[in-house]
């Protein structure tokens, strides 16, 4: 890939995926691209990029292309300090001592659906031990229709599910009668917890139409710079309610951003009044 081809690709990945793209990154650009060459029998990265921005390529592969860029790596309780946090401090203050009877959370750069999945059981398992009667629903947004469309169907291997407690394979899963078949499946009535939906951070407002009290946010700022840093976690504010929590990954910080969140725990803010 020339620099001059590179440029171009970093001319769209920067600004509308909000993605840094050094010249170091050029050599990961090239191989994640290469296997969309050989799909599409192109022989070189310029006929790939005149393709891909010509009219008719951007409609049929500029997804594509957002799928190969973008990074979904996620797992089942992840960070799990974080879900304990939300069971321990963050669920009793909004449900038994708020008394909050319906709750929103948004899990944002959900990816296949993980993180979302190990939120509506971690709800879950709260609600039971309260005894509680709370209408919750979850939010899973990304930018890539593809890992959507896995999250969607609520379906994971026996590997990629390995993190989940035997317990809540039981009580949350269902395995399929073939006993070739090592996958596992979310009943419905949890998949029912979430919707999936793509959502571009970069977009300069976000069409949601309600307001969440939890929002994970997690292992995405460290792709951004600063000012798309701070023009995002402003975006994210405008849709949390007073009072709401930010969860983000533990290798991320706020740092000197004037975000109107203030620090609660480790990589966990609280939206604060003006």
């Amino acid at each position: 890939m020339t620099d001059e081809v590179f440029a171009r690709f970093q001319g769209f990945i920067e600004p509308n995926l909000g993605i840094r793209m050094p010249p170091a990154k050029k050599i990961l650009l090239e191989s994640r691209l290469a296997k969309r060459l050989r799909v599409l029998k192109l022989d070189s990265y310029e006929a790939y990029a005149d393709y891909v921005f010509s009219p008719e390529g951007f409609e049929r592969e500029i997804q594509q292309l957002v799928d190969v860029v973008t990074t979904n790596e996620t797992d089942f309780f992840r960070e799990i300090r974080h879900f304990d946090y939300l069971r321990e401090t963050v669920l009793p203050e909004l449900l038994i001592r708020r008394g909050a009877k319906e709750l929103n959370v948004w899990s944002v750069a959900a990816s296949t659906g993980q993180e979302a999945f190990t939120l509506a059981m971690t709800i879950e398992e709260f609600l039971a031990a309260h005894r509680l009667s709370v209408d919750y629903s979850i939010l899973a947004t990304d930018i890539s229709e593809k890992v959507l469309a896995i999250g969607r169907t609520g379906i994971y291997t026996e590997h990629q599910a390995s993190k989940i407690p035997h317990e809540f394979v039981r009580r949350y899963c269902m395995r399929s009668r073939d006993p070739a078949d090592k996958t596992i499946r979310f009943k419905p009535a949890l998949r029912d917890r979430i919707k999936f939906r793509k959502l571009n951070l970069m977009d300069d407002q976000y069409p949601l139409k309600r307001n969440y009290q939890i929002v994970f946010c997690r292992n995405v700022f460290i792709y951004f710079d600063r000012p798309t840093q701070k023009a995002v976690i402003e975006r994210l504010c405008a849709h949390m309610d007073e009072s709401a929590y930010l969860f983000m990954g533990h290798s991320e910080n706020l740092g000197v951003l004037d975000t109107g969140l203030k620090s609660v725990s480790t990589a966990v803010y609280r939206k604060v009044s003006p």
